[in-house]
């Protein structure tokens, strides 16, 4: 398994003013974990109410496994098994997860707008995506899911 995963990953969800930002706030918080970065911002929507950006970015080791942990095998098996349509030419990785469902507790894929979405630089020498798929498939079949918080499994 390679030392380092990633160079940085970002985590973002937006809220908006329907939506009660303490929850999406532990929702975050169960799902990162440690993050040593959290940031909120005040932005428009496109219809002009008033809504908050909620990311973390990860820096270390420890808070991707806690991460890809805390998402549980199911979505870590959907990423191995999608991987190259999840890491672009840039070995930059995507994903996207059901940000109503993750509320809830349960990590999902998702393939609609509102999300919360993952972002990382996968670490790979030479730059190149075959070797970023080979590391980030590498590092996911390694993981230890019992490691998983127990609060990751609801709210």
């Amino acid at each position: 398994m390679p030392n380092v995963t990633f160079h940085w990953m970002r985590v973002q969800t937006f809220c908006y003013a329907t939506e009660r930002k303490d929850l999406l706030e532990e929702t975050m918080e169960l799902l990162l974990g440690d993050a040593d970065e959290f940031s909120e911002d005040e932005s428009e929507s496109e219809h002009g109410n008033t809504m908050t950006i909620l990311e973390a970015k990860l820096t270390h080791q420890r808070q991707y496994r806690t991460l890809f942990s805390n998402l549980g095998k199911d979505v870590c098996d959907f990423i191995i098994e999608d991987v190259d349509n999840r890491i672009d030419e840039d070995c930059v990785f995507y994903l996207r997860l059901d940000k109503q469902k993750a509320v809830l507790g349960e990590y999902v894929p998702a393939h609609h707008g509102d999300v919360i979405a993952i972002t990382g630089k996968v670490q790979s020498h030479p730059a190149r995506k075959e070797v970023a798929t080979r590391n980030l498939k590498e590092f996911l079949a390694g993981l230890d899911h019992s490691e998983a918080s127990p609060e990751s499994s609801g709210l």
